[in-house]
C-alpha cells in the first residue's frame, strides 16, 4: 500500500457533499418562514443554516505516517478508556480488549477516519437503539457500523461507529477489501454520535478520559509496545 500523508492528500471541499441537501433545505425553509410567517424568522433560520454548514465541514488533517500509531477516528472528547468485550461481529473473541471511546457532540466534525492504515476485512451494520452516545451502554445497544481493519503488521484493530440520541444515520464511504492509507476517511455519522476503537490485547491506550481528540491526528496508542505512562492534569 502506498504511503499517504494527510497534508499530501487531495484537498476536499470544506463542506462534505453529504451536507449539501441539508444546507439547501435549511436555507429554503428559512426563506419560506421569512416570507410567509414573519420576516425576522429568516435570520433565525439563517443561523441554523450556517450551523448545518459548519456541522458538515470536512477539514484537511495531517496524519503521522508511522504504521504503529493508532490515531483518533473522530473529533470529540475521550469518554471511555477501559477494557471491554468487542461487538461479536468483529470476530475478535469474547475476551475484553483495550478500548477507547470518543464522543462527538453536534459541534464536532462528524467525518470519521481510519485509526490505522491497513485493509478492511469486515464491515457490518447492526440495527439498534438511539440512546445518548455518551452513555457506556450505547456501545452495546445502539445502532452501529463495525469495521475490522488488518494492519500492515498483520494485527487487527476494530472501529465501531455508534449512532446517538440525535444521530440516526451512519454513512460508510468504503467497503470490505479496500486498502486504507493513514487517516483516510471511512464514513460519517450525522448529528451527534460516538466512535469506539478496540486494540489488540496488551496495547496500552495513551489518552485520558476528558481529553480532546482530533480525527487523524491525536495518537490513541502504539501497536509496537513502545508505550510510556500517560499522566495529565486539568488547567
Amino acid at each position: 500500500m502506498a504511503e499517504q500523508h494527510g497534508s499530501d492528500l487531495p484537498k476536499p471541499p470544506f463542506i462534505h457533499p453529504l451536507g449539501r441537501p441539508f444546507i439547501l433545505l435549511f436555507f429554503l425553509a428559512s426563506v419560506a418562514l421569512g416570507l410567509v410567517v414573519w420576516g425576522p424568522l429568516f435570520w433565525v433560520g439563517l443561523v441554523f443554516t450556517l450551523w448545518c454548514a459548519w456541522f458538515f465541514r470536512d477539514p484537511v488533517r495531517t496524519t503521522p505516517l508511522d504504521p504503529a500509531l493508532v490515531t483518533s477516528p473522530a473529533d470529540g472528547f475521550v469518554c471511555a478508556v477501559k477494557a471491554r468485550v468487542p461487538p461479536p461481529e468483529l470476530g475478535l473473541g469474547e475476551g475484553a480488549l483495550p478500548c477507547v471511546g470518543i464522543f462527538m457532540n453536534v459541534f464536532d466534525v462528524h467525518v470519521n477516519r481510519t485509526p490505522v492504515p491497513g485493509r478492511v476485512l469486515k464491515r457490518h451494520r447492526h440495527e439498534g437503539r438511539f440512546v445518548n452516545a455518551s452513555f457506556d451502554k450505547a456501545s452495546d445497544v445502539n445502532e452501529r457500523v463495525s469495521w475490522l481493519i488488518e494492519t500492515e503488521g498483520g494485527g487487527h484493530v476494530g472501529l465501531v461507529q455508534i449512532a446517538g440520541l440525535v444521530a440516526r444515520r451512519i454513512v460508510p464511504f468504503v467497503g470490505e477489501g479496500v486498502a486504507l492509507g493513514p487517516g483516510e476517511r471511512v464514513g460519517m455519522i450525522r448529528f451527534g454520535s460516538r466512535c469506539d476503537v478496540y486494540f489488540p490485547d496488551g496495547v496500552r491506550p495513551q489518552v485520558l478520559i476528558g481529553q480532546r481528540a482530533v480525527a487523524g491526528e491525536t495518537v490513541l496508542a502504539r501497536l509496537d509496545g513502545q508505550q510510556s505512562e500517560i499522566r495529565g492534569r486539568k488547567g
